[in-house]
């Protein structure tokens, strides 16, 4: 009956051909329009997985807790000296906060009064002992600065340096570095090529060390979830504003974005790259190998209008059912056409055998309905089902699109049978003069019945290996990985991983209070892959008493040094002149009694240098020496003011991050470079979770995405092995046939696993999704052989069946191999495991089944 049903649908079609077309394409235009009105994308990547996922809800409510840290863009700013990377960053945080047009909150959290006034107490007390020392012996010499903050004052500084030499001894060991920083200055000055000179390597002891080299400015910016680039209007402005900034122009400032906006807005970019070209390049590819498959254009351009036609009433049922798409269902199109073709090519390349054989195009499509529509039918809901197995999975993206792809599989069998035949009989192709299959084929058919036991002892061989090696499959839990490395964002990040203090895989743990946070910091310390904690009480200083001690006798001897004065004149190059002069009377006596190789003796050839030197050069060299020495005097009597600091001292803007009005307090867990590696990070993940179970952040929430993904996957093969077994015992009504049909699908999926191991190729966020494909492919092609099988039709391999699976992979691989080629390393690496299965799958097709079925008897019909 189902037969005869599927004879009158394609007979019918055909008497109606030209209302048929019509009628499609009209649908098609409709289905155009209503997507365009009611189907969106959004590029939110929390839209990926369910909310309900424990780890998911963990995530908003650190996210609702802690606002400030979703949603970045973060300027990594380094530069050639601290001074000149603090004025970038202090520059680029006026800007962007004065435009609120694109972005929503900016701020510095390296730059706080409470660290410039306590700073000095988070050196250890050997290291500030020796840095208080190092400046109560420069008195004299921040006196001179102090009372004259430029280069006519640091000359005369220098002049006391000289007048020590020779009248007292003085060792000058302490002032090396600054001496040898002065020489720089102003070489580089008198050379024509002025650099400011750093004050605060000279005067400010480690401090400088402790804020690393890089400084942040964080900025959440204006999104629009609906453009591919959500961030990338305000990342254009941000790029604009940072062009625009004294030392970046200078080339002595580096300013790099990167954050969760940058890194998605980039991966958009980076897939996008070079895809209208692979299109293009794919679409010539495709259309050659139909021309192979079906050697008329009177039979292409009815196959390309009925992908056509599916692909837009797949597109309709997207927008009706789904309404905004996410970025993995986004890709339902390529899966769509991967497949769909294969449906239009078998019944085609079927329909030139049959006309072959019956000559009438009436008759043809008759015997061709009869023949090929039911295994059409079945292999398109066979496929259906492996996709929509993903539909009950907690991994959204993929249900998703297993529901749009699934239900596009049932569109696509519709069209092929009730479309596909009224194109054809419009377009009338011409009668066929020979036969379909593949000529040369045949005497492969006999050789592999003769040779069968060999070709699948060594199936078994390789099916044996595979199981063997399997352990070793791996699984890239990282989802960096996926990314192109070579993008600014990707690069700067790989320069903030390196860097335990700007390690991104770190564990947030919100402990109910100050002392429990406190008291979890301290057993999670003992954790094997834990370099160290945070926690809102680290911004107390430790020992303050003896510390404060020595910096209050510091500052009691220094504080009248060091108060400010009223302005100093301004200078001159004639001043400049003569104070190099005075200078060099004082320091050129002293240098017979120093090395040779004396820095001051450079400073000397730079001082004879400087009074010959143009006036433009001298307020060059005065501009480089004293640029940043009024904020570093500042910096220096704000530091030596240091007072007792109590942890309900801390300033709301250092307990912003680490602490919540209900008291509850955050703990910043941070990994071993071990953790670098995704066994590591698993590892690390572990650790803490067994001490804190709740514990959150992007390395929990990496080692959970990765569990949930695999977990779905697992999951949707089992759903979709046992619906597609189900429906073939329906179909087929045989054990026997159904075993058949499935022994080479397994067979497929151990060589490709086979294959990815020994490349290796490890499984990623990107490459996974690949697996669906390789069901529905795979279960296509078995079912058209084992069923001409059953319905006594020998000689698979010169078949018509076996030109068109062969075409329909050349077609499908086609698709493929332009993702292959993408820059984009996850699209790249699912590229090539969808080839790798494809390969697999027409090996197993085309070699194991022909062996296979050579060996046995078919069934008597029932």
């Amino acid at each position: 009956m189902l037969h005869r049903l599927l004879v009158s649908l394609v007979d019918s079609s055909r008497r109606n051909a030209l209302a048929v077309v019509l009628g499609g394409v009209l649908l098609a235009a409709f289905s155009a329009w209503f997507a365009m009105n009611h189907l969106g994308v959004s590029t939110d990547t929390d839209l990926m997985f369910k909310a309900s996922l424990p780890w998911r809800q963990q995530a908003m409510e650190m996210n609702k807790d802690f606002p400030q840290f979703g949603g970045l863009l973060v300027a990594v700013v380094d530069a050639r000296i601290p001074e000149e990377a603090d004025a970038t960053a202090a520059a680029l945080t006026a800007k962007l906060a004065a435009d609120h047009d694109h972005f929503l909150t900016v701020r510095r959290p390296d730059a706080s009064p409470y660290f410039d006034k306590e700073g000095l107490l988070f050196l250890d007390q050997k290291q500030l002992g020796n840095l208080m020392n190092q400046t109560i012996d420069a008195q004299p010499f921040l006196g001179q600065l102090v009372a004259d903050p430029t280069a006519r004052g640091l000359f005369a500084a220098l002049s006391l340096l000289g007048m020590g030499v020779t009248h007292g001894g003085v060792d000058l060991t302490p002032y090396l570095n600054p001496i040898k920083g002065f020489h720089q200055a102003i070489a580089d000055a008198v050379a024509g090529h002025p650099q400011p000179l750093s004050w605060q390597a000279l005067l400010g002891g480690g401090l400088s060390d402790l804020a690393g080299k890089y400084r942040f400015v964080l900025v959440q910016p204006k999104q629009d979830f609906g453009a591919l680039e959500p961030g990338g209007e305000a990342t254009q402005v941000m790029r604009d504003d940072i062009a625009n900034l004294e030392f970046v122009k200078a080339g002595t400032a580096r300013v790099r974005i990167t954050g969760q906006v940058a890194l998605a807005d980039e991966e958009f970019a980076t897939v996008a790259q070079g895809a209208v070209e692979g299109l293009v390049g794919s679409v010539v590819l495709i259309t050659l190998w139909l021309f192979l498959a079906v050697r008329t254009w009177r039979l292409i351009v009815p196959i390309l209008m009925t992908l056509g036609l599916g692909l837009m009433l797949t597109v309709l049922f997207a927008a009706a059912a789904i309404g905004t798409l996410n970025l993995v269902s986004v890709g339902f199109g390529v899966l769509f056409v991967g497949i769909a073709v294969d449906f239009a090519i078998q019944f085609s390349v079927r329909y030139r055998e049959r006309r072959y054989e019956a000559g009438d195009l009436p008759e043809a499509l008759r015997q061709t309905a009869a023949q090929a529509g039911l295994q059409i039918m079945v292999a398109a809901v066979a496929t259906a089902c492996g996709f929509l197995a993903f539909v009950p999975t907690a991994f959204s993206g993929v249900a998703e699109l297993g529901l749009i792809a699934g239900f596009g599989m049932l569109i696509a069998f519709v069209c092929t049978l009730g479309f596909l035949p009224a194109a054809i009989a419009l377009f009338r192709p011409a009668g066929e003069g020979r036969e379909i299959g593949f000529a040369w084929a045949e005497p492969l058919d006999p050789l592999v019945a003769t040779h069968r036991r060999p070709i699948l002892a060594v199936f078994a061989g390789l099916a044996v290996l595979a199981l063997a090696v399997s352990p070793r499959l791996a699984f890239d839990s990282d989802p960096l990985h996926t990314k192109n490395p070579n993008t600014e964002a990707m690069r700067t990040l790989a320069d903030l991983a390196n860097d335990p203090l700007t390690n991104p895989y770190t564990i947030d743990i919100l402990a109910p209070n100050v002392s429990a946070a406190a008291a979890l910091a301290t057993r999670l310390q003992a954790l094997p892959t834990v370099d160290g904690t945070i926690e809102a009480a680290n911004f107390v200083p430790q020992d303050q008493p003896a510390k404060l001690a020595l910096i209050a006798d510091a500052n009691s001897i220094l504080a009248a040094t060091l108060a400010p004065r009223d302005g100093a004149a301004p200078i001159t190059p004639d001043q400049i002149r003569f104070a190099a002069k005075t200078a060099l009377a004082q320091i050129d006596p002293a240098l017979a009694k120093l090395p040779p190789d004396h820095p001051l003796a450079a400073v000397a050839v730079d001082l004879h240098k400087l009074e010959t030197a143009p006036d433009s050069v001298l307020m060059a060299t005065n501009a480089a020496l004293i640029r940043f020495l009024p904020d570093q005097l500042d910096h220096l009597r704000t530091a030596l003011g240091a007072e007792p600091v109590t942890f309900d001292a801390l300033p709301p803007d250092v307990t912003h991050d680490w602490l919540l009005p209900d008291g509850r307090a955050r703990i910043q867990v941070n990994p071993t470079p071990a953790a670098r590696t995704s066994n590591g990070l698993h590892e690390f993940v572990r650790q803490v979770t067994e001490v804190a179970p709740d514990a959150g952040g992007s390395a929990v929430t990496i080692a959970a995405t990765s569990n949930t993904i695999v977990g779905a996957f697992r999951s949707a093969a089992i759903y979709a092995v046992c619906a597609i077994t189900l429906i073939l015992f329906v179909a087929l009504h045989r054990v026997k046939l159904v075993a058949l049909v499935l022994a080479p699908l397994l067979l497929s999926a151990l060589l490709t696993l086979l294959v990815v191991v020994l490349l290796p190729l490890p499984l990623n966020f990107a490459n996974i999704i690949a697996l669906p494909l390789l069901l529905g492919v795979g279960v296509s092609f078995n079912i058209y052989f084992v069923m001409n099988w059953h319905a006594g039709r020998r000689n698979p391999l010169h078949s018509a069946t076996a030109r068109a699976i062969v075409f329909s992979a050349l077609t499908t691989g086609t698709a493929f191999s332009s993702l292959a080629l993408s820059g984009h390393p996850g699209t790249a690496s699912m590229g090539e495991l969808l080839l790798i299965s494809l390969g697999c799958t027409l090996l197993a097709s085309l070699v194991f089944i022909p062996s296979l079925l050579a060996g046995l008897r078919p069934p008597e019909q029932p």
